[in-house]
């Protein structure tokens, strides 16, 4: 479940803070979660009282680790001529909240400790004020469940410094809180333990009528706190090996694999990120290359428009069901993909995956830039 507070400045404006309560299953998003945010920051954004908004997880662990794909993979097995259904309803949801949060109205704060991968990083990447920890630990790592990075992914990797985005996507690589501030999904990096400070600060003050000032009043208090701080960050890697992931990802996918299984001497980071492409669904490498080229010029409401059709038709076409039964159910971590490399994938099947199965007027997100207005 998600918790909801509302913490009174001086003038009477309010701080929304809103909790994912679900620390068992590292917060992961349910549909009922996915639910209770949309219904909450729309009157959120409504209601002239409320002046910000603050997002975080429940324990020490997590912000989000994803959506609930347990769910999805029980309604997959449960009635798979209806699954198509259930994954419509939750995307959409999950993809409204998403997108509310890129153009929300009102100051948003992310609290993005821990954990922060999938439909988590979704929470995140389009609020306006992303805080990232000593143990922020951010991905998307979809290849390896027969999925893709959706939740906006489409827009926000195409974004990146070079080729990181398609890095990213193809090997789930994981960000600590310098790398993630580099490829622009975080704005200011501060110690776990200043949370309580943190709502302290932003529960005091008097806010504003003008979403403006507000802002610059939630950027104060993150510089105050910035500068308090008194933990190391971990070191990132990206940076400084920017060069070589260019280098890495030019060109067809069967070159980029061919670069990434004949790399010698690897640093550790690397050879873990080669490894995870190696293993992951083929399929979802196939739809990962096609998502960064069609998403490079396309507007944030047409990519999440474009994910909603990817992701259903995953679940009916795509490797998910048989990803999520080796990774998270048996944990035999020998998932029997449909097919064993890139070239035996289908181009028909690829375009069966990314054409959408409903006209323009009927997909489910048709008004998604009118929702909140």
């Amino acid at each position: 479940m998600v918790e909801f507070e509302l913490l009174s400045g001086p003038n009477g404006k309010q701080l929304g803070v809103a909790t994912l309560n679900a620390p068992k299953s590292l917060n992961a998003l349910s549909f009922e979660m996915v639910k209770q945010l949309s219904e909450q920051l729309l009157a959120w954004q409504n209601d002239e009282r409320v002046a910000a908004v603050l997002l975080k997880g429940s324990g020490e662990k997590a912000f989000c680790a994803g959506g609930d794909v347990v769910s999805l993979f029980n309604a997959a097995k449960a009635d798979a001529e209806r699954v198509s259904d259930w994954a419509r309803d939750f995307f959409t949801y999950e993809y409204q909240v998403d997108y509310l949060i890129h153009t929300y109205a009102k100051p948003v704060v992310v609290w993005g400790s821990g954990i922060v991968m999938g439909g988590g990083l979704g929470l995140m990447a389009g609020a306006s004020h992303r805080v990232v920890t000593e143990t922020s630990r951010i991905a998307m790592p979809e290849v390896t469940i027969g999925l893709y990075p959706d939740v906006g992914a489409s827009y926000f990797l195409n974004r990146m410094p070079g080729k990181v985005g398609l890095f990213l996507g193809m090997t789930g690589h994981g960000l600590n809180a310098e790398d993630a501030r580099y490829v622009g999904l975080a704005d200011y990096s501060l110690a776990n333990a200043q949370l309580d400070k943190l709502i302290d600060l932003l529960s005091t003050q008097a806010w504003d009528n003008n979403a403006e000032l507000n802002h610059r009043r939630v950027k104060a208090c993150m510089t105050e706190l910035s500068a308090e701080r008194d933990v190391d960050m971990p070191a990132g890697v990206l940076a400084d090996n920017q060069a070589q992931i260019d280098e890495l990802m030019q060109g067809e996918l069967t070159e980029i694999i061919k670069r990434f299984e004949s790399l010698e001497y690897a640093p550790k980071w690397l050879a873990r990120a080669a490894q995870t492409m190696a293993s992951g669904s083929p399929i979802s490498l196939a739809l990962i290359n096609y998502q960064h080229a069609a998403g490079q010029s396309k507007s944030l409401a047409t990519c999440f428009r474009e994910e909603l059709a990817m992701s259903v038709q995953s679940l009916a076409y795509g490797d998910f069901v048989e990803g999520v039964r080796a990774l998270l159910i048996d944990k035999d971590r020998q998932p029997k993909f449909q097919y064993e490399r890139l070239e035996q994938v289908p181009e028909a099947l690829v375009k069966r995956i990314t054409q959408s199965p409903w006209e323009a007027q009927d997909h489910p997100l048709a008004n998604l830039e009118q929702q909140g207005a």
